[in-house]
């Protein structure tokens, strides 16, 4: 028993619970992974109320679809592969869209145009809050596909196999699209600090 009367996280335990029906099991589920997969499903549709649907969803299709979870891979990486499904369907009910499985790495033109210089103290050249909020808003303008890679590997703190397996993609397409979306967001913030340190874009 932990110090805080909570008993030790055992996801073998937890799998096995579910697959018995074990209702309390599935409230432990929505208890220990809900945050992070709703972190996920907000970046990805960028609408609370949709994130929300996107969480619910994932779980009632994580409890139903337990026995089909061969335990190869860890469990949260099961259900964010299944969030990040459940969040792209949603997407491509707004507009057509290009699915994770079907982009060409080396079609994806997204390369920055120029790399910025920092500017000699960025954290002078800004307030805090104004540049989270840069942050976000570049990180949500990244293509779906470097998004993800971000979000999962760079945010959620996946690793690199871990983000990969949850986007059906090699590890090496998973670096791929991580070196483009750090390239972007770098060129974007340096943009920002140029203007808010007085230069010019």
């Amino acid at each position: 028993m932990c110090a805080n009367g909570h008993r030790p996280f055992d996801e073998q335990a937890l799998v096995r619970a579910l697959r018995r029906g074990d209702r309390r099991a599935c409230d432990d589920l929505v208890r220990h992974y809900a945050p992070k997969l709703y972190n996920v499903a907000l970046r990805l549709v960028g609408r609370p109320d949709e994130a929300e649907d996107v969480l619910q969803e994932t779980f009632i299709a994580a409890c139903e679809k337990i026995k089909d979870f061969k335990g190869r891979s860890q469990l949260g990486t099961w259900l964010y592969r299944i969030a990040t499904n459940n969040g792209l369907m949603h997407l491509r009910r707004r507009r057509p869209t290009v699915s994770l499985e079907e982009v060409d790495e080396t079609g994806i033109n997204v390369e920055p145009r120029l790399l910025q210089r920092w500017p000699e103290d960025p954290a002078s050249a800004v307030d805090a809050a104004e540049l989270r909020a840069v942050m976000e808003e570049a990180i949500n303008a990244l293509p779906e596909t470097l998004r993800l890679a971000f979000v999962l590997r760079d945010i959620e703190g996946l690793s690199t196999r871990e983000a990969a397996e949850v986007l059906g993609i090699s590890p090496t397409a998973l670096k791929v699209r991580l070196h483009r979306a750090r390239l972007l967001l770098r060129e974007r913030l340096a943009e920002y600090f140029a203007t808010a340190s007085g230069g010019s874009p």
